[in-house]
Formats: C-alpha cells, structure tokens, sequence
C-alpha cells in the first residue's frame, strides 16, 4: 500500500503529473546522460507513445487496482494481504519496463562514451548523498530519514498520523533488518551491471537482437540481483514493508481509514479522467 502511495502525487496534481509524465521522464533521463539533438527528438516521441500506450492499456488496471484497495480499507489487513498489494504494483511497473524495452533498445544503439560518463558522474553524486546520509553519517541521521519518509507516505493516505501510529513506524524502523552498507553494495553492483554493459554495446554496436538481449539481461539482473546474500536482503525487506503496513493499517482509527478511502476514492476517479483522455 505504502509502496503505492510513494508512486502516487498529491491526488491534486496527479492529473497533471500525468499528463506531463513524458516531459518529467525526458528532463530525467537528459540530467544523466545529456541526449543530443537527434536523441531528444527520438525519445521524446517514443515517451509520449509509451504514455499513450499506458494510457490506454494499462489505466483501466490501475484503476482495478484502486477499487480493491478502497473496499479493503475499512477492515483490518495482514502482511499477507499487504504483500499482494505490492505485488501487484510491482508487477505493473515490470510491464512498463518490458514495453519501454525497445525504446532502451534504439537509444542504446545511438549512445556515446561520453554520455556513460556523464551517467556515471551522476551515479556518483548520488551515491556520495547516500553515504553522507547512511553510512559516514551518525546513524540516527539515516533512521530519521527513513522514519520521515515512511511517515510522509502514510499520511499521503490517512491524513495526519497519532502518536501510536508514529510509535509502530519507528519501532518497526528501529527493529529493521535493513543494513545501509549491503543495500548500497546493491546499489553499486547495479550501476556497474549498467555502465559495463553499456560501454560493451557501445564499443561492438551489436545487432539489434543482441543489444534486446543484453538490455533484458540487465532489467531482469536489476530485479533480481544474482548475488545471493544481496537478494535476500532486499526480499526480506519487503517482507518487513508488508508487515509494517499492515501493523500500521491496524492501528488506525476509523477516521483515518474513511480518509483513506476518500484518497483512493479521489485517485480512482483521477485515473478514470485520464483514462478517457485520447490525446492528438
């Protein structure tokens, strides 16, 4: 549920942000690998089809998604049922990255050494923000962090959380598997996949098929990392998500949860406007 929510705006702006969602992708992208004149062209035009294409096809989905999560908010939830959630959001983001896949494809076969330079040099200063903030740091420094997030994204859904609410997310922080220092071995590990197997396809330019292959290896190695004890951390850090939101869920009081219902109300009917948009 959290991890919807972090996905989702204000239910204000979502319009908006969807609409323009291949305009923020584009400025995205261009931040870290600074496209040319001819790759902007190219990828701006294959983000606004990918959008149609999810508008479309996907929407409907969503909005599947939201009404089952709506009529569930009245009652208690378990981890379980939690963990579905998650699933199935997940499980829609990997259908975007399979349909983007030729998008990657064709801007993989015009990318230049310079730009995975300048890729890395952003990696790079992203990676010294979650060292300062997790592992050079005091670690309270990182335990805030998370506990104000996990709680900005609660209240995105319940509104203003009670004291015993915010006890149950820094208890379940505090008693966290999470490990700063593996889960950025992880980090790194999937941005040197990236920047090795980009500087491959660039050096040989490969056929299509093969650069498809190498680009499919890499999402499917960035979902599931080939490194045991780093793949286990991470599903077991969405174990506890599951059962955190669930313990936090269960402690919300009626109000809290009709306002919940209200949000995904307001989403849901956000998404069913969208969805009936045919842009020209």
């Amino acid at each position: 549920m959290l991890a919807l929510a972090c996905l989702l705006p204000a239910c204000s702006a979502l319009k908006i942000f969807y609409n323009q969602a291949p305009d923020f992708a584009y400025w995205y992208l261009d931040g870290y690998i600074d496209f040319t004149g001819a790759q902007s062209l190219q990828v701006k035009d294959d983000l606004g089809k990918l959008q149609a294409w999810h508008r479309q096809t996907q929407l409907p989905a969503y909005i599947d998604t939201l009404r089952k999560l709506r009529q569930r908010m009245p009652a208690d939830m378990d981890a379980a049922q939690a963990c579905a959630v998650f699933a199935d959001v997940r499980s829609k983001l990997v259908a975007v990255s399979h349909r983007a896949e030729p998008v990657a494809v064709a801007l993989v076969g015009t990318l230049q050494t310079s730009q995975l330079t300048q890729l890395e040099r952003q990696w790079a200063k992203g990676n010294a923000d979650y060292r300062d903030t997790f592992l050079d740091g005091p670690p309270q420094k990182g335990r805030d962090k998370r506990y104000k997030q996990a709680v900005s994204r609660a209240e995105r859904l319940y509104g203003t959380l009670e004291e015993k609410q915010l006890a149950v997310i820094g208890q379940r922080i505090d008693q966290s598997r999470f490990d700063a220092a593996l889960f950025y071995a992880e980090k790194l590990r999937r941005q040197q996949d990236v920047l090795q197997t980009l500087r491959v396809l660039v050096a040989e330019r490969p056929s299509a098929e093969k650069t498809r292959l190498a680009v499919r290896g890499l999402l499917e190695r960035w979902l599931h990392s080939p490194i045991p004890a780093h793949r286990d951390h991470l599903e077991g850090l969405t174990r506890e998500g599951c059962q955190t939101f669930a313990a936090l869920h269960n402690s919300t009081t009626p109000a809290q949860r009709a306002q919940a219902v209200e949000t995904l109300d307001a989403y849901e009917q956000d998404l069913r406007a969208l969805s009936s948009v045919q842009k020209s």
